[in-house]
């Protein structure tokens, strides 16, 4: 079954003396998709990819990428993947594309007009030295050389780090082309909307154990939102007691702020239809958040 797989674990776990940093982790990656791995700095997810790619060994546990045991096959399996590390480092002296050549030749070449393209999607510029580049533009060097083997794995953590946003566009344009081509990207993330724009599938990270795996749809459903609404006259918090989603109220005066996790659609139709409403916004809760309201349980007994 194992070979029919990107990334194959079963009962993976690390401790680091008293510290349980992975426990227990079982997870398949099917091939061709996108897989984002959530949770809070700290969770496990870098011990988690550390581990699957031998640069440490798992306290008990195994793991096989591509069908390959991560130990025993650890070389032949860097020859199919691209990773891009959540501490980046490279040689300061040296340019982009110097960098770069280094890199394709230890994978023994590299189709260069495909890593100018690559380049120029990314607006990266390779002819300064690494050293004096921002931390945005060093990083737009790191996943030029994950990509640029075309690799059937991608292996990447915390990887929009310091990109601005219209480069972090086309960098998950580049992803879904990946996919789309039957290999597979796992995407390691704190962020919860870097991974939804992307992701088929997310597993949730917490405390070293793997809390949940849900497709996209699943956990958007289970974002709480804070709404803000505007009034043209003041409210009274009693007003959305009773309705289907709303948690948590405040008020003050003309305005109200709940903590919403159901249909917008019937939240929008009851509040228009009792009040004049002058303005509304929303904003999607971060994933610790999340975590505290859907995961309490987890975490008592972590």
């Amino acid at each position: 079954m194992t070979e029919q797989i990107a990334i194959h674990t079963e009962g993976l776990t690390k401790h680091y003396g008293e510290v349980k940093a992975l426990v227990d982790l079982d997870l398949d990656i099917r091939p061709g998709e996108i897989f984002g791995f959530l949770g809070p700095n700290g969770a496990g997810k870098t011990t988690m990819i550390r581990t699957i790619l031998d640069e440490i060994r798992p306290t008990a546990g195994r793991a096989s990428i591509l069908g390959m045991d991560t130990h025993e096959q650890s070389v032949e399996i860097r020859r199919h993947i691209g990773y891009v590390p959540g501490d980046l480092a490279m040689y300061p002296n040296l340019t982009g594309r110097d960098t770069l050549t280094y890199f394709a030749n230890l994978r023994g070449g590299v189709e260069w007009s495909y890593v100018e393209a690559l380049a120029d999607r990314l607006d990266a510029d390779l002819d300064k030295k690494v050293g004096d580049l921002s931390s945005g533009n060093r990083q737009k060097v790191g996943l030029i050389q994950a990509f640029m083997n075309r690799p059937d794995l991608l292996i990447m953590d915390e990887p929009s780090s310091g990109l601005d946003p219209l480069v972090q566009r086309e960098f998950q344009k580049m992803m879904r082309e990946v996919a789309a081509e039957g290999r597979t990207v796992f995407l390691s993330s704190h962020t919860l909307s870097e991974v939804q724009r992307v992701a088929n599938r997310v597993g949730i990270i917490r405390h070293g154990k793997l809390i949940a795996v849900e497709d996209v749809a699943g956990l958007r459903s289970k974002a709480i939102r804070t709404v803000s609404i505007f009034f043209d006259s003041p409210i009274d918090g009693s007003a959305f007691e009773g309705l289907p989603g709303v948690r948590e109220v405040s008020t003050q005066n003309e305005h109200a702020t709940l903590s919403f996790d159901g249909q917008m659609e019937t939240l929008l139709k009851v509040v228009t239809e009792q009040f004049h409403v002058l303005d509304i916004t929303t904003q999607e809760a971060d994933l610790e958040e999340i975590f505290l309201t859907y995961y309490r349980d987890e975490e008592v007994t972590a």
